[in-house]
């Protein structure tokens, strides 16, 4: 009889060890479901940035997007290095102008009366029309609309280079910045370039205007008016489509505004592009060399990032 009660114990054991096996099995069959997942996630992750900023000899790269909420990073390169930016310092003439507005030092419908010494041709739309005088507020919307250079030498005038200077320093930023008023060309002892920045802090700017940490929600939203009436959609922008002289709304379920900067040897392109549930900060410099002509190599980067973006969108 104990003969018998071990035999049945041992066909027990066995059965027990067979469904452990079983169990092992499918334990198995899971973890080999869960790693597949796991690596589909890191390909999707890796691929989501996939930008080549270093394919163009001779070009300089500096670039940064990341969802401003949860700071996750779509693509970054060379995020700390300070390039020239063209008319990007401009969004620093805007913000200042707008605190000023605040501490009740400037009133936006103050009138403010152009002089041919300013004038600078190219980019902008003031020095075509008849109208002398102008708001600030309509100054500015020259600015972020078109980067009118003969409007931001007058906003300048008013505002004041060192009152650009000192606000950029009380944001925290110390390489990025607007040096000069527009001029052509240069004297000996002018500063060498309009303005710098590097893709972190101009990111980091258009993220805290995107969140309304500067200002209330209607004073923050003049300052994303102006950009969003920016018509220069070539560069990042480029990549979601948008009418360029309309699109300060969802396209496609995609909003943009932005700001960009050019001359001969300078790309810039930084801004907010957003979705009803996802926004995403980015800035994208490129300089390179004077005398060489880059723009059609360095354009398809550009939008190979706003389509970085978008796909993380």
């Amino acid at each position: 009889m104990t003969v018998g009660i071990n035999k049945m114990t041992e066909d027990m054991n066995t059965k027990t060890e067979g469904v452990n096996t079983k169990t092992e099995g499918v334990n198995t069959k899971t973890e080999g479901v869960n790693t597949k997942t796991e690596s589909m996630d890191q390909e999707a992750t890796s691929n989501m940035g996939n930008v080549d900023f270093e394919r163009l000899p001779g070009v300089r790269f500096s670039a940064l997007a990341h969802d401003i909420d949860s700071g996750e990073r779509v693509f970054a390169h060379n995020e700390n290095e300070e390039l020239d930016t063209a008319s990007m310092g401009k969004v620093f003439l805007l913000h200042t102008a707008l605190q000023m507005h605040v501490n009740g030092n400037l009133n936006l419908s103050e009138r403010l009366s152009r002089r041919p010494s300013e004038r600078v041709d190219e980019s902008g739309i003031w020095y075509l029309m008849e109208q002398d005088e102008l708001s600030v507020y309509d100054v500015a919307v020259l600015v972020g609309a078109f980067s009118d250079n003969f409007a931001t030498n007058v906003l300048i005038r008013r505002i004041g280079l060192e009152n650009v200077a000192r606000q950029v320093e009380d944001l925290g930023y110390r390489n990025s910045g607007l040096h000069d008023f527009l001029r052509w060309p240069r004297p000996a002892k002018a500063p060498r370039t309009l303005s710098t920045g590097t893709a972190a802090e101009i990111s980091n700017f258009m993220a805290r205007h995107a969140k309304d940490e500067f200002w209330d929600e209607s004073t923050n939203e003049i300052f994303r008016r102006w950009l969003g009436a920016g018509a220069d959609t070539s560069m990042v922008a480029s990549a979601f489509d948008l009418d360029p002289l309309a699109h300060y709304n969802y396209q496609r379920d995609v909003w943009v505004w932005n700001k960009t900067g050019t001359n001969g040897t300078i790309r810039a392109d930084a801004g907010i592009a957003m979705t009803p549930t996802r926004r995403v900060a980015y800035a994208v410099f490129a300089n390179w060399e004077p005398g060489t002509d880059r723009v059609v190599d360095v354009m398809p980067i550009m939008r190979e990032a706003g389509e970085a973006i978008h796909r993380f969108l």
